[in-house]
């Protein structure tokens, strides 16, 4: 969501973070609580922002109103998909040559499944 500036005739002026459909709206003075009108003093900070920030937020905005379904996410990544994860997990068994299986960093009593 971009910043705007307003300006108050008492207090001065003052950043209002706030949807774009809303940007030409008086704002309240949040010191005095007058109507204050928009002000063009720097553009807004939206249009400033790393590409990543603008990015995630663009995502997360789309995530708010059309979640990523199962299936469509099983359909983006299949079964063994290594564009997310960094390729392929090491396994987390270590076989002595005895023969014997150990289990570092898992929970002990979960070795039999």
């Amino acid at each position: 969501m971009p910043t705007y500036d307003f300006r108050c005739a008492d207090c001065g002026d003052f950043p209002v973070m706030r949807p774009m459909s809303r940007r030409d709206e008086p704002c309240p003075c949040p010191q005095c609580g007058v109507a204050a009108a928009r002000v063009l003093i720097s553009a807004p900070m939206y249009a400033g922002m790393d590409a990543g920030k603008r990015l995630a937020m663009a995502t997360n905005e789309k995530a708010r109103h059309a979640p990523v379904s199962s299936a469509e996410y099983t359909a983006r990544h299949g079964a063994g998909c290594g564009c997310c994860g960094g390729g392929r997990r090491a396994s987390g068994t270590l076989t002595n040559p005895s023969g014997a299986k150990s289990f570092p960093g898992r929970r002990p009593w979960q070795i039999s499944h």
